[in-house]
């Protein structure tokens, strides 16, 4: 008979990890509002955590660039500005661009058949009038994209574009969001993906990008002196991919 292996220890999450996680969640939803200060002693009563750990989940995200380091002042969550906005939505169209390619390069069909599932998740939640759930679905479309391409990079260069699209999206409320054109331009991405169409593919995403750069810094302005109110929880908030 042959021996059992022996079974080996179950591999834990550092306590840093873990903190960082729930504090960026929360960054990201609205929780902890752009220009929270995250006091040491205070997070760490509320998480109950010792300080260490907490320390360094705050020096991860300062690494990150959703939080900030003050000299003597402390840490606080980051405020974007229309600068940022710019930049993010940048930075993630050359990211979802290449991601593209790439998906191009392997099975479109089957990439397009995940988006087009979450994009009837999408289209339901405009029809109910849940933004909120709109703007999930939105972030998780694009997500699993850059998942697609199965690139590691782009997924890492991903997770922090991602965190602050969030950011953005939660602190803002786009009183110019269209549900419906969402939902449609999202339609021709597929459409295109499946038709393995790139120049198409690459132009509409483009677009895509370009329009909620427009809004959010639109939005960003009529919010006046940059003191932004996060999310509420009946469903009305930004929606702009």
């Amino acid at each position: 008979m042959a021996s059992a292996k022996p079974l080996r220890p179950v591999k834990r999450e550092p306590a840093a990890t873990i903190i960082a996680a729930q504090l960026t969640e929360a960054i990201m939803t609205g929780v902890l509002a752009p220009g929270t200060q995250l006091g040491e002693a205070e997070l760490a009563g509320q998480l109950g955590v010792s300080r260490g750990p907490l320390r360094e989940a705050l020096q991860r995200l300062v690494q990150q660039g959703i939080a900030v380091s003050a000299p003597h002042r402390g840490v606080f969550v980051t405020q974007l500005d229309e600068d940022d906005i710019r930049d993010i939505y940048f930075t993630r169209t050359a990211m979802e661009s290449a991601a593209c390619k790439l998906v191009l390069r392997g099975d479109p069909q089957r990439t397009a058949d995940r988006l087009a599932k979450i994009h009837r998740t999408m289209a339901s939640a405009a029809r109910r009038g849940n933004l909120t759930a709109l703007s999930a679905a939105d972030m998780e479309l694009h997500q699993t994209l850059v998942e697609e391409s199965g690139s590691p990079r782009l997924r890492r260069i991903a997770e922090t574009l991602f965190v602050e699209t969030r950011m953005c999206l939660s602190a803002l409320t786009d009183i110019h969001s269209d549900p419906d054109s969402l939902v449609a331009e999202h339609a021709a991405l597929i459409e295109a993906l499946r038709a393995a169409d790139e120049p198409r593919l690459l132009a509409l995403l483009d677009d895509h990008m370009q329009d909620a750069v427009q809004r959010l810094t639109r939005a960003a302005r009529e919010d006046g002196d940059g003191d932004v109110e996060p999310e509420g929880e009946d469903g009305v908030g930004a929606v702009a991919g």
